[in-house]
């Protein structure tokens, strides 16, 4: 049989149809995943074709996943975080949805607060344990769509189930089936894609969930969950760990359109972001991240570098607030006492940061040498460099220009009295055995001694 794609526009052969395979042991895929060794890369040579979607957007699941990993958040932490994540989502709602949990009156708390601020985005969604006293419970709420979980390797069929792929199949369709009943809108979270016999069980039932959704009238979002970090982006990769094979396998063996397809992975292997980039490049239109990437394990998908991606596939931020990040950052670390590793890109204390002598004075005289790009207008994280025995000259003179926000004419370079005098000093702490970075108060101290009080402490 020839059908029209309506994404290619080409005649496609539709002459097969995946059925379940009801196997009798599971498929651990023992040659990719031997266990007692790291997971191996498998190839088949076998292309698919890039397919961006017309729109993309980031989901968020920091108040679910993110929040399972870390000290329970309080309602006023979830309020402000959501309000921020509005204010960075932008008016198009790039930031599309975040998920909450509701089965504590804390969560449900939460949940009413967020909505009593009247926000358009993120849209705020759920994740249950799938019974029909839940369905009830979110629909009570005012809620639209709920997650709810379908896990679809064998390793959690068999092992943790206790089930036959059919029985399985089973139950999760009459889930779904309930969820109808009650008016909700299902997000099946496909849990480990990444170990799971794609065409003998994900494709087969997502074609079931597909047809019901059709029957029902009511839309079922997909979400394919590369639970332990799995996934593998590269052209020709195999399944089940090619990212590129398993959303074009859900888009064109079980008609799943991209609207409704969604990725969320997790950072086991490093390759988190790259993954997630790679499900929009191929086709799925959402992205499930946390902020932080704090999440399960290595955590999540970073959300605040999707952000980035987002910006750099586009051209534009499509009305996002970077700067917003910046904040959100700072909230965890003084509301939260949450510590974020230094070095982390876009949020961490020194990721704009060099100690280099050398890469300073490129500082000094053109920050773009050595910025990634304008962080203080994007961030409104200014570049700076940490003071210790390799900042040179040039390094001294770029940290006091930034520490005492002087204008260009203020300005200090290498050659100042005041510049040279500091580094003797700062030669003679080394030469003394000191082996830390120096401290802005212990900076601006002997500054304000050196210069006398030209400079006093901020």
């Amino acid at each position: 049989m020839l059908e029209i794609s309506n994404k290619t526009n080409l005649l496609e052969q539709k002459t097969y149809r995946y059925s379940l395979q009801d196997v009798e042991e599971p498929n651990l895929y023992r040659d990719v995943y031997p266990y007692t060794d790291v997971p191996r890369i498998a190839f088949n040579h076998r292309r698919v074709p890039i397919g961006m979607p017309e729109d993309i957007w980031i989901t968020d699941t920091s108040f679910r996943d993110g929040q399972q990993s870390v000290e329970p958040y309080s309602v006023q932490n979830i309020v402000d975080l959501y309000k921020l994540m509005s204010r960075l989502s932008g008016p198009y709602g790039i930031i599309r949805q975040t998920e909450f949990f509701v089965y504590s009156k804390k969560d449900r708390e939460a949940i009413q607060r967020c909505q009593e601020l009247g926000l358009t985005f993120p849209e705020i969604t759920t994740w249950i344990r799938a019974s029909k006293e839940d369905f009830k419970l979110v629909r009570d709420l005012g809620i639209r769509e709920t997650g709810i979980l379908v896990s679809c390797s064998d390793y959690h069929i068999f092992k943790k189930m206790k089930m036959t792929r059919k029985q399985c199949m089973d139950y999760y369709l009459q889930t779904v089936a309930e969820a109808f009943e009650a008016g909700v809108m299902p997000r099946c979270h496909l849990e480990d894609i990444t170990r799971a016999d794609f065409y003998g069980f994900v494709v087969p039932f997502v074609n079931e969930l597909m047809k019901m959704s059709s029957d029902a009238k009511i839309p079922v979002r997909i979400r394919a969950c590369d639970t332990m970090g799995y996934g593998i982006p590269y052209p020709e990769v195999a399944i089940p760990r090619s990212v590129p094979g398993i959303v074009y396998g859900l888009q064109h063996y079980s008609d799943v359109p991209s609207e409704m397809l969604e990725w969320h992975g997790h950072n086991d292997f490093y390759k988190a972001v790259t993954n997630a980039t790679t499900a929009w490049l191929y086709g799925a239109c959402g992205v499930n991240c946390s902020l932080l990437g704090i999440g399960e394990r290595t955590g999540n998908i970073s959300l605040e570098a999707m952000v980035f991606e987002y910006a750099s596939l586009r051209g534009s931020f499509d009305g996002m607030d970077p700067t917003a990040i910046t904040e959100i950052a700072d909230y965890f670390q003084k509301e939260m006492g949450y510590k974020i590793p230094p070095m982390t890109p876009f949020v961490g204390k020194n990721f704009n940061v060099t100690r280099a002598g050398i890469h300073a004075d490129g500082l000094l005289k053109d920050e773009e040498i050595y910025n990634i790009f304008d962080t203080k207008k994007l961030l409104n994280r200014p570049a700076s460099v940490m003071i210790s025995k390799t900042s040179g000259l040039a390094g001294i003179a770029y940290w006091i220009n930034e520490n005492y926000r002087l204008s260009p004419s203020e300005a200090v370079d290498k050659k100042d009295p005041l510049v040279v005098a500091l580094k003797a000093w700062i030669d003679e702490e080394y030469e003394g055995g000191r082996q830390t970075s120096l401290s802005t108060p212990e900076l601006e101290e002997k500054i304000e001694e050196l210069s006398g009080k030209r400079f006093a402490r901020l």
